[in-house]
């Protein structure tokens, strides 16, 4: 891993916009969308420096910053967005990887440079509103709750899939359009809050900064700051419930040039995610994730700790991820895809990291995100697959991984077409109820490791694994 690249922090005029001066109100139910926004636009307009928002409780539309502006929080301001369906219209855009129909986000920029959001305060994008929730997810008490809300769920296999409301469930069964019909986004807007939109959405800007500020109950992922370059996150409290759909923390997407570090994530899926679109259709355009700097941060009760994919076939590379703490988290260190993402994830450095109570596996690399039992998989061994349809996991390096509680400590699930291949663990400690579980994987390499099971004490001095 190369560290040798800078982020550029966003720099701004020292004058300042109080929202209170354009007609905001602190109040439960007045709505500040007008204010705030008009404070955002006169600031850039002015040649950029500071929108302030300053102690109180404020309601809100959804926001657009401009270019030379940080907009900061003040530390005893809560911001609440609403849910109104003619402030939220339904656009194009990206999701997931791919071109996709959504709402307008709570908060949202694009193709700006030299922005913020900063100060202590808490904005709130009332997810609540949005997420249809799984029953197994929630207390019996919880789920009654919900009925009491809207009495509209969707049968799944696990469980009953609870809707916030009739739209939702209707788009749900549905289902979402053509979306090569030309009134794509006309057929969809009858169930438009099916379309829930990612909390903070940053599009092809630079010079982009999250620093102090805690963003919770998103709609969707939290915060996705997609083909950026020189982002910084610092500091940051990222909260979503452990029953959030989609609730992951940070995905960051197709983006280079990124600092993250001293940040608390406390979500309900992915805590910090890396991705760089998905299938051919984001492999048309050369915009990988590199040169990213993950480090200090803390992640609780999330899918995985960190994770790469399963949305990467534009490539990822040059990542260095050190001194962070993962605790009671499905996966510790999680990298996903399946066939036909595509792309190559390599030359990256994982370090110091200390991980408490994993639910499933502390480390996992699987091709099988979509078969997860994608040697089984009867199609993948007999029909022909395009090698740039075959995603690759290589040159990925683990030291001093200390991990006390797993089911599995290590666990490998490549592809028959292409084994996930030079995968180097050092230097590291784990307590599970399994050492490790290899398939279809080529020089995988164990030095100076040990994995302590009920059963016996596994210690394993520069072994190399190749399982076909």
């Amino acid at each position: 891993m190369n560290k040798n690249f800078k982020v550029i922090r966003p720099k701004f005029k020292n004058k300042k916009y109080n929202i209170l001066s354009f007609g905001a109100k602190s109040d439960t139910s007045y709505n500040n969308q007008r204010a705030i926004q008009t404070a955002i636009d006169e600031c850039n307009k002015n040649g950029g420096g500071v929108v302030v928002i300053p102690d109180g409780y404020y309601y809100t539309g959804p926001i657009e910053l401009k270019s030379n502006v940080n907009l900061y929080v003040s530390s005893n301001a809560y911001v609440k967005f609403n849910k109104e369906k003619e402030q939220y219209p339904l656009i194009w855009t990206e999701y997931e990887g791919i071109k996709r129909i959504r709402t307008v986000s709570p908060i949202s920029a694009k193709d700006c440079e030299n922005i913020a959001i900063t100060g202590s305060g808490i904005m709130d994008g009332s997810g609540d509103l949005w997420r249809g929730i799984k029953e197994w997810k929630l207390t019996a008490k919880e789920w009654k709750k919900c009925l009491e809300k809207s009495p509209y769920v969707l049968k799944g296999n696990e469980s009953g899939i609870w809707c916030p409301t009739k739209t939702y469930y209707d788009g749900c069964i549905k289902g979402e359009p053509d979306y090569n019909d030309p009134k794509a986004l006309e057929l969809a807007s009858e169930y438009w809050d099916m379309y829930r939109p990612v909390f903070v959405s940053f599009v092809n800007c630079d010079k982009v900064l999250i620093e102090d500020v805690t963003l919770q109950n998103s709609p969707a992922w939290n915060v996705h700051p997609l083909y950026c370059t020189n982002f910084t996150m610092n500091n940051a409290v990222i909260k979503n419930k452990f029953s959030a759909q989609n609730g992951d923390g940070i995905d960051l997407e197709s983006c280079q040039n990124c600092e993250i570090s001293n940040s608390v994530f406390e979500v309900g899926d992915d805590g910090i995610c890396i991705k760089s679109g998905k299938n051919a259709e984001a492999r048309k355009k050369e915009i990988p994730t590199k040169n990213v700097w993950i480090h200090d941060c803390k992640v609780f009760n999330a899918h995985g700790g960190f994770v790469v994919g399963s949305e990467m076939s534009r490539g990822v590379s040059n990542i260095l991820v050190e001194n962070c703490v993962f605790a009671g988290t499905d996966i510790g260190v999680r990298f996903k895809s399946a066939i036909p993402r595509g792309g190559v994830v390599e030359d990256i450095e994982i370090r110091n990291i200390f991980m408490n109570e994993i639910v499933e596996e502390a480390i996992i690399f699987t091709m099988g995100y979509v078969l997860v039992n994608i040697e089984d998989n009867k199609e993948s061994k007999t029909k022909k697959v395009a090698m740039e349809d075959v995603p690759e996991f290589k040159d990925i390096t683990l030291d001093n991984i200390i991990c006390r509680g797993a089911k599995v400590a290590l666990k490998v699930n490549g592809l028959p077409e292409l084994p996930i291949h030079d995968i180097r663990i050092t230097n590291s400690n784990f307590i599970a109820d399994k050492a490790l579980d290899l398939k279809l994987c080529e020089n995988i390499t164990l030095d100076n490791v040990v994995v302590q099971t009920k059963e016996e004490m596994n210690t394993y001095n520069n072994e190399v694994f190749s399982v076909k």
